[in-house]
């Protein structure tokens, strides 16, 4: 208890060798948690295949994990308070390495869902921590180098999780997804208390605090992230479910923010919404989560569905989004002390267009060669969107004000995942819906080319040992098939171009922003 009561050095005057160790150490916690998010996205089956579950209760391993993430998260401000930045960094990392190991222990589908939702709450209050604390150790240049690495972490992670998952569980099993976090875990828990000393624990917070507030928070983030994720598969409000969850969410969601801005001690500052620069922050901070999660979504999609990759396969075709992205760390870095940060975001928002517009006319046959100079563009515009996106935003907030406002700041960018990703769904099944109609009316007695498809597949078919009967049925069963690969690749080109004018729109609304104090 000594440790906790010692005085405290202004975090800014601390050594910066300290500084940096300090700050390297959470950035490596919060990498782990945001890496799990999609680290088992390429490996589902597998853990399905090993836990004897089907492929509906299977999904829920990453999307349990994803409910608790985004309820905790805006938490996490007024949890920071009430323990201190470096006690709940600490518990969290420590929670966080033992639902890894109970997680790579797990004995049924039911076991793996709770220990991952267990793993979400803990990683998911780690991931604001970070940014806070980077605001709190560093000025000037060191500030504009700490937000380029903690927004180069916030868009790297997600991008190289199916990535490191599919490559771990070809060459391993999918039990090593989870054993990897447990040694750096430790570490964190162990170095944390010892490093990071910027604020002090308030108890009192806990006297006359909002707890229905968070109990409607949850209710609402969870209703809405089940929502979100399950709407695209059942129809939408077409199933009774969804629309329960629906409709709890928005009550619960407008009874909070009445409550919120009404409450003496708040638990999230929506307050700082009236700020016109944290405003449009947090909407260039939720377009970053449509662009970074929708695209991780689609590309690995596409290549399973169209193209037939395998995970690893995959993983190696989209990995260049990341390369190009930690390639273009410095550069930004460099520019960020000599440019507007305005005139870098709208680049960064810009340039994310451009890669989703060459990834409009995709077609059947593309792969890892093909989708390596897109990739390479949506790689470094990840950095120069994100990363101004996090100096703007929150480098012009109070201390006082930067816990609970962080919280919002991160559950934008997880809503925006969420959102972006159930909209690129519903796109997808409505607009390959669409295609395969359209293309079928094409397909006609009277088309030449069509008479000509199946009698060569046919007597193909023939030839290699099938009766006529049966070889005209597989002529038509080959031909739907290639319907259907052609609708979905049109539908997967709608998706893109949606993104494509979402980021186009963000863009344009740049020069709204203040421009950052010298």
């Amino acid at each position: 208890m000594s440790s906790v009561a010692a005085p405290l050095m202004a975090p800014a005057e601390m050594p910066v060798s300290k500084k940096v160790f300090a700050f390297a150490t959470m950035c490596i916690g919060m990498f782990i948690a945001l890496l799990d998010i999609q680290i088992v996205s390429a490996s589902l089956r597998d853990i399905g295949g090993g836990l004897s579950a089907g492929d509906d209760e299977t999904v829920w391993v990453q999307t349990s994990y994803l409910i608790a993430e985004i309820i905790i998260i805006p938490l996490s401000g007024w949890l920071a308070s009430v323990m201190s930045t470096r006690w709940l960094f600490a518990v969290s990392a420590c929670g966080f390495t033992v639902m890894s190991l109970l997680c790579a222990w797990a004995w049924n589908i039911q076991s793996m869902i709770a220990f991952r939702a267990l793993q979400g709450l803990a990683g998911g209050s780690m991931i604001p921590l970070v940014f806070t604390t980077a605001f709190a150790f560093f000025q000037g240049k060191q500030r504009v180098i700490a937000a380029a690495t903690v927004g180069a972490l916030a868009s790297l992670a997600p991008t190289l999780g199916p990535t490191v998952g599919g490559w771990i569980t070809d060459n391993f099993s999918w039990h090593w997804l989870f054993y990897i976090n447990i040694i750096p875990g430790i570490y964190i828990t162990i170095a944390v208390p010892l490093l990071v000393r910027i604020d002090s624990p308030n108890p009192e917070l806990l006297r006359g605090a909002d707890y229905f507030s968070i109990v409607l928070l949850a209710l609402s983030l969870g209703c809405l992230e089940y929502t979100l994720e399950e709407g695209p598969r059942w129809g939408w409000f077409d199933d009774s479910t969804i629309t329960t969850t629906g409709w709890i969410a928005l009550l619960c969601g407008v009874l909070f923010i009445f409550r919120t801005l009404n409450h003496a001690k708040p638990i999230m500052d929506l307050r700082a919404l009236k700020d016109p620069g944290f405003s449009l922050g947090c909407y260039f901070s939720f377009m970053a989560g449509v662009g970074i999660f929708a695209t991780i979504y689609l590309t690995p999609l596409f290549l399973s569905q169209v193209r037939g990759f395998s995970a690893l396969e995959i993983g190696l075709a989209i990995f260049s989004t990341g390369i190009f992205q930690i390639l273009s760390i410095p550069f930004y870095a460099w520019l960020a002390n000599r440019v507007d940060l305005r005139i870098l975001l709208a680049f960064g928002l810009t340039s994310f267009g451009v890669s989703m517009f060459f990834f409009v006319p995709i077609t059947h046959d593309r792969g890892a060669k093909e989708l390596l100079f897109p990739q390479a563009i949506r790689g470094m515009a990840q950095q120069f969107a994100v990363a101004p996106t996090v100096t703007l935003t929150l480098g012009s907030l109070p201390p006082a004000r930067l816990k609970l406002a962080s919280g919002l700041f991160n559950l934008m960018r997880n809503l925006g995942g969420a959102i972006g990703i159930a909209l690129c769904g519903t796109v997808l099944n409505d607009r390959t819906n669409l295609h395969f109609s359209r293309l079928a009316d094409h397909l006609n007695s009277a088309s030449l080319s069509l008479g000509d498809y199946l009698q060569s597949r046919t007597a193909a078919l023939i030839f290699n040992g099938l009766s006529p009967d049966a070889a005209h049925t597989a002529a038509l069963q080959s031909l739907a098939s290639l319907t259907l690969r052609e609708a979905r690749t049109q539908a997967f080109s709608d998706a893109f171009w949606l993104i494509m004018v979402g980021f186009c729109i963000a863009a344009l609304l740049v020069p709204l922003m203040k421009k950052p104090a010298a």
